[in-house]
C-alpha cells in the first residue's frame, strides 16, 4: 500500500485488491478530540461520503466508484488521470466539468470544494473526486457556492467554458446563477463596510 496524500480529514492509499488498483480512504484520528467524539464524528462522515458517491454513482457523474466502506475506511475505484489543475483547462474540459457539476446539482448533491484540484482528466472523460466536503442538499446558496469556488480558481475565459456546459444541463441554470451573482454582490459590499 503506497500513501497518495494527506489531508486535513484523511490519508489516502493507493492499493491492490484481486490484481486491481483501489484507493483507500482512511479518516485520520484527531487526537486534540475527546476519543469518543472523534470516532463518531468520523464515523458519521464516512458515512455521509460512501452515500454520496453511490448518490453520485446513480446520478451518471463520472467519479471513483464505491467498492466498500467501513467505520473509518472508504474503498473506492481508482481512475487513471491527470489532476485538472497540473493540465490545460481547454473549453471541451471546461464544459465537461460544467455538465457535471450541473448533474451533481440535479441530484441535489453540493461538491463542497468544487475546483480543477478535484478534478480528474482521464482519457476520454472528465472525472469528479474527493467528496469529503460534499452534502446532500437542495439549497441554492451551496450549489451557487460551488460556482463560485470553480470561478475564483480559473482564468474567465475557461470559467465561461464552464458556465456553457453548466447551463446546458443545470435544471435550475437561472436560480443557482442568480444567487451566485448576489453571493457576489453580499461579498463586494462586506469589503467595502469592512475596509
Amino acid at each position: 500500500m503506497k500513501q497518495l496524500s494527506e489531508g486535513a480529514e484523511a490519508k489516502i492509499y493507493l492499493a491492490k485488491t484481486a490484481g486491481t488498483n483501489v484507493v483507500i480512504k482512511n479518516r485520520i484520528e484527531k487526537k486534540y478530540r475527546e476519543k469518543a467524539l472523534d470516532d463518531s464524528i468520523r464515523a458519521a462522515r464516512n458515512r455521509i461520503e460512501a452515500r454520496i458517491l453511490y448518490k453520485v454513482s446513480r446520478a451518471g457523474v463520472p467519479a471513483p466508484r464505491l467498492i466498500a466502506a467501513s467505520k473509518h475506511t472508504i474503498v473506492m475505484s481508482w481512475i487513471d488521470g491527470r489532476m485538472l489543475n497540473k493540465t490545460r483547462h481547454t473549453s471541451k474540459i471546461m464544459e465537461r466539468a460544467g455538465e457535471h457539476l450541473a448533474s451533481l446539482h440535479n441530484a441535489d448533491i453540493s461538491h463542497g470544494d468544487y475546483t480543477p484540484a478535484n478534478l480528474m482528466v482521464g482519457k476520454n472523460e472528465v472525472y469528479v473526486i474527493d467528496f469529503g466536503l460534499a452534502s446532500i442538499t437542495n439549497s441554492l446558496e451551496e450549489k451557487a457556492t460551488d460556482l463560485l469556488l470553480m470561478k475564483r480558481s480559473t482564468a474567465k475565459s475557461a470559467f465561461r467554458s464552464f458556465l456553457k456546459g453548466y447551463e446546458r444541463k443545470s435544471r435550475m441554470h437561472d436560480e443557482i446563477v442568480a444567487r451566485l451573482d448576489d453571493i457576489e454582490r453580499r461579498a463586494r459590499y462586506q469589503s467595502r463596510t469592512l475596509g
